[in-house]
């Protein structure tokens, strides 16, 4: 039987049944569907996409080949960075902003599924926020114009990051971009507008 806890909003009957038919051979142990929505265009949408919120991930159901198949684009709440939407005049565009790679947006979503959606996703992409991802490496403060001294700390015996009489605080900043830099944690622009920074103090 189907819920209709997936239908309070008008979503399709028969998409949805069809769709959350398909998502519960996906499930995984203690994975549940919170949310669907699904396209509905201006004209007659015979085959919509949709949009699911389960407690782990987001999946986005995109039909092809005139609905014999299905392309899955999924996320773990994990990956995600950010979900909005933007209204138009009938309807909504959903966009999901991973961590990395590209984005993916789905349009025509119904105004009212949309932001329930979108509330969804929020509320998940919070909760997961507060789960440890495992043992930090390094503390990175974000807000490259402050005090660069607490912007890192990185425990490198091959590049010990300890003053010594012989070199001067600017010296010391320099070095710690470097090893920003050359770690990843700060991309080639951010590294050249910071080491500007630091050399006009001179």
């Amino acid at each position: 039987m189907l819920s209709e806890h997936y239908l309070s909003d008008d979503q399709d009957p028969k998409t949805a049944e069809k769709v959350l038919g398909k998502l519960g051979d996906m499930l995984t142990s203690g994975e549940a569907v919170i949310y669907l929505a699904i396209q509905k265009k201006p004209a007659v949408t015979l085959i919509p996409d949709c949009i699911a919120v389960t407690n782990k991930r987001i999946v986005c159901c995109i039909p092809e080949n005139l609905g014999l198949t299905t392309h899955y684009i999924i996320f773990t709440w994990a990956e995600v960075k950010e979900v909005f939407f933007k209204e138009a005049f009938f309807s909504s565009k959903i966009v999901i902003i991973p961590k990395k790679g590209e984005n993916t947006s789905i349009d025509y979503i119904p105004k009212v599924q949309a932001r329930k959606l979108f509330q969804f996703c929020n509320e998940q992409i919070e909760k997961h926020k507060s789960i440890p991802s495992g043992p930090k490496t390094a503390s990175v403060n974000k807000n490259l114009d402050e005090d660069y001294d607490s912007y890192i700390e990185i425990k490198d015996e091959n590049n010990p990051l300890v003053s010594t009489d012989m070199e001067d605080e600017l010296t010391q900043k320099l070095k710690k971009l470097k090893i920003l830099f050359e770690k990843q944690l700060i991309s080639q622009e951010e590294y050249e507008r910071k080491k500007a920074d630091i050399l006009s103090q001179l």
